[in-house]
């Protein structure tokens, strides 16, 4: 009798190891996926279409869009971070007459350097944009050119810009990701994403 009652315990014991293992196990299971979706969320992105225009890129999700854009802005599209407003996503569109390609306007570093004096930082605005990467990649049979600028401003204040500039339709399409310096490094991979995701149809 003695030699069951210590079995018993020794069962339970055994038995309350086993739940425990099952539920550590269970919890670890449930964290895991509730920071995968939680980086999913984080780190995903939306895309947007215009179809009138023929362009189509990704942008970071929780982002919002900027209706009723004043002419004057010469914005196409903006999309704006909800909390850091100042870090923006935008498209412009600009007349090239005769020209077909981005060849017919130069080479990335003297398209770049163009766009940085006119688009980036044009004379008056207070800014300063130095260009320090320019290279050209291709989708399908038509060339983009990916362009990096340090910007700064009047203020003082650093700021940090990517571009994918594109010739279609007889305009030049641009679309600028902008971002302060000092959150450079924490947004550089999804801006990335972003600008090497914006296409032209055709």
């Amino acid at each position: 009798m003695e030699f069951k009652t210590i079995e018993f315990k020794f069962n339970l014991k055994a038995l309350g190891l086993q739940l425990k293992t099952v539920l550590l196990s269970l919890f670890v299971v449930a964290a895991l996926t509730l920071q995968g979706c939680s980086a999913g969320v984080l780190g995903g992105l939306n895309g947007y279409t215009d179809s009138l225009d023929g362009y189509k890129f990704l942008y970071p999700t929780g982002w919002t869009q900027v209706k009723n854009l004043s002419e004057s802005s010469g914005l196409d599209v903006l999309f704006h971070d909800i909390i850091e407003q100042t870090e923006n996503i935008s498209v412009v569109i600009n007349p090239t007459p005769g020209k077909r390609s981005l060849t017919d306007l130069g080479t990335p570093s003297e398209v770049g350097y163009r766009l940085g004096k006119s688009a980036i930082a044009p004379e008056g605005s207070g800014r300063e944009a130095e260009l320090v990467n320019a290279e050209a990649g291709q989708v399908g049979d038509r060339i983009y050119y990916l362009l990096e600028y340090a910007v700064k401003l009047s203020n003082g204040l650093q700021r940090h810009n990517i571009a994918s500039a594109v010739v279609y339709r007889g305009n030049l399409y641009t679309l600028n990701a902008s971002t302060p310096e000092d959150r450079w490094e924490k947004m550089k991979g999804i801006l990335e994403q972003s600008v090497k995701s914006f296409t032209v149809d055709g």
